[in-house]
């Protein structure tokens, strides 16, 4: 009688799926310890009975998975979200329910940090309305008020776990003050990368020309960056986001844009994502990209083969990596 193996099943967001159907970098790190299936759902109202009865499900991000559809789970011993936040999961109805929350806290860190400083300096260097410019074939440097000498600059840093450093030392190298904001480090963070700490979130504000977020979305942070924040800033500052969206309040940043009480935000991630009108799509001095601040090639095949360890260790019964919900 043949022995029915453990399935783990990877949840693919079915609006815009990111992984692909044959999990080629999943199956090359579980072998034939399991059986591995991709599904697409919008939400865990999606989740079929199959799936209910897998032995693991690893999750991309935009898939919600709420206390009903953890409730549906029957055999589920570990949940791992393909990345590194992991607000979209309920992560107390899952310790409730004995499931392991897993993320993959190291896999984008290089490319976020690239990608906050790569925001930064088109912002810095107006690139995106010199590009504009060039391109009516005209010369008119309209945006020189708003070009910045970075060696004049403050890059303030919220956030100096992983990303906040690599994102710091990045600033520091082109030349940037580095100062930073974070009240769960130690003393001595500051020393050991060489740059200045702040105690406050308004005392970074109001000394910053870059404000680069790196935080993860807990009830602390939820809308960390409202009216009140944005008006501490200099007229002439940015910020960027390449953290999570509700970090900052949309309707703020988005007001605080038109009305110029900024001069601009690249923002990767944004509250309710993806941009829902054409008015928000047409705010002056904002940069926008696709959530996309983690991916390279490099990135998504180290991320999908972090994840399936860490099923192959949950379909063992072997200890898990990078638990976040303090399930053993």
């Amino acid at each position: 009688m043949t022995t029915r193996k453990p399935l783990i099943g990877i949840i693919d967001w079915a609006k815009s799926p990111l992984g692909e159907p044959e999990c080629t970098a999943e199956r090359a790190v579980i072998g034939d310890a399991a059986e591995v299936r991709r599904y697409l759902c919008s939400s865990d109202a999606d989740f079929t009975d199959e799936i209910c009865g897998a032995n693991v499900l690893i999750v991309w991000h935009n898939t919600p998975v709420g206390a009903a559809g953890l409730a549906r789970l029957r055999n589920c011993r570990a949940l791992i979200r393909n990345g590194v936040g992991f607000d979209s999961v309920d992560i107390a109805a899952a310790r409730e329910r004995g499931i392991a929350v897993c993320n993959v806290p190291d896999y984008g860190t290089e490319e976020v940090a690239d990608h906050a400083l790569a925001l930064t300096l088109a912002l810095c260097r107006q690139l995106f309305p010199l590009d504009r410019e060039a391109k009516q074939l005209g010369w008119t440097i309209r945006v020189e008020p708003r070009l910045r000498r970075l060696r004049e600059l403050t890059f303030g840093v919220v956030g100096l776990g992983r990303i906040g450093t690599a994102a710091a030392l990045r600033a520091k190298a082109l030349g940037f003050k580095v100062i930073f904001h974070d009240p769960y480090l130690p003393n001595g963070a500051d020393k050991a990368v060489g740059i200045s700490r702040v105690r406050t979130l308004d005392e970074l504000l109001a000394k910053s020309d870059v404000v680069s977020l790196h935080c993860p979305l807990t009830s602390e942070t939820r809308h960390l960056i409202a009216e009140r924040e944005l008006s501490l800033m200099k007229p002439d500052a940015f910020v960027v986001n390449t953290a999570r969206g509700a970090v900052i309040k949309k309707t703020a940043i988005l007001d605080a844009l038109r009305a110029g009480r900024i001069a601009g935000a690249g923002l990767d991630v944004v509250e309710d994502e993806p941009l829902q009108s054409a008015e928000e799509a047409a705010t002056p001095n904002l940069i926008v990209t696709c959530h996309a601040a983690f991916c390279s090639v490099e990135s998504k095949l180290e991320m999908r083969a972090t994840s399936a360890r860490i099923a192959l260790a949950a379909v063992r019964g072997e200890p898990l990596e990078n638990v976040v919900n303090g399930v053993v």
